[in-house]
């Protein structure tokens, strides 16, 4: 017989039907943490079929907390639009110069923003990407004049939410090594914005399952009351 790993071993002792509080699901997270600052994590299953557009979850939400990581910005823009991006700590400013260097496959970033008379440019890029989720688009805030605060917003916090095929939201809430409180922020925060963007096409039940976890830790169910309206 196979020997268990840790997370086998603690998986197998965790009751499979136990519904959680937060505070009682970061307490088991933080009992079998690992070795290193794991990132703990949010899934949300939603009564939705992506494959229909008025199905359609995403939005944008500004995590108080913080995400514990250090997000990478590139803006297109020009000018003193491309001046206040640098000031306010974008990694990489530029307009056909930087689109040159993402054609030649320097894609790093997280996040990428542009200002609206950039997007004859930035549309040259669509099929980069938009597989990766990174064109800017003006219903997220990515495509907007005021670029020196959406790369502020970007580095404090800011995080996208986008249901994927399985109806499922996946997001980061921070590192394990947040306490309680600054992990609950997020939570809250996430999850609100996740309610609020409860699409005209969604029938029935619209949050149906919540888990917490964390990078190597187990998944656990959370009672539905810790989401508010839900």
């Amino acid at each position: 017989m196979a020997k268990q790993t840790k997370t086998q071993q603690t998986r197998a002792k965790l009751d499979n039907e136990k519904l959680y509080t937060v505070d009682e699901a970061l307490a088991t997270l933080r009992e079998h943490k690992a070795k290193f600052d794991e990132t703990v994590e949010v899934a949300m299953n939603l009564g939705v079929d992506p494959r229909h557009a008025d199905q359609q979850v995403r939005g944008m939400v500004s995590l108080p907390s913080g995400t514990g990581k250090d997000v990478k910005v590139a803006v297109f823009a020009r000018g003193d639009n491309a001046e206040k991006a640098t000031a306010a700590g974008a990694d990489k400013v530029g307009a056909e110069d930087l689109m040159e260097d993402m054609q030649n496959g320097n894609l790093d970033y997280d996040r990428i923003i542009a200002t609206p008379d950039m997007m004859g440019v930035v549309g040259r890029l669509g099929k980069l990407l938009g597989p990766k989720g990174l064109m800017p688009n003006p219903k997220l805030g990515t495509v907007t004049p005021n670029v020196e605060q959406a790369v502020k917003d970007a580095k404090a916090g800011q995080v996208e939410f986008r249901v994927e095929k399985q109806g499922i939201i996946h997001s980061g809430l921070g590192k394990l090594s947040f306490d309680d409180a600054a992990i609950k922020a997020n939570f809250k925060a996430l999850t609100d914005a996740v309610v609020k963007a409860k699409p005209a096409g969604a029938k029935g039940k619209y949050v149906r399952k919540v888990t917490l976890t964390s990078s190597m830790g187990p998944g656990l169910k959370l009672d539905l009351a810790e989401v508010e309206g839900a």
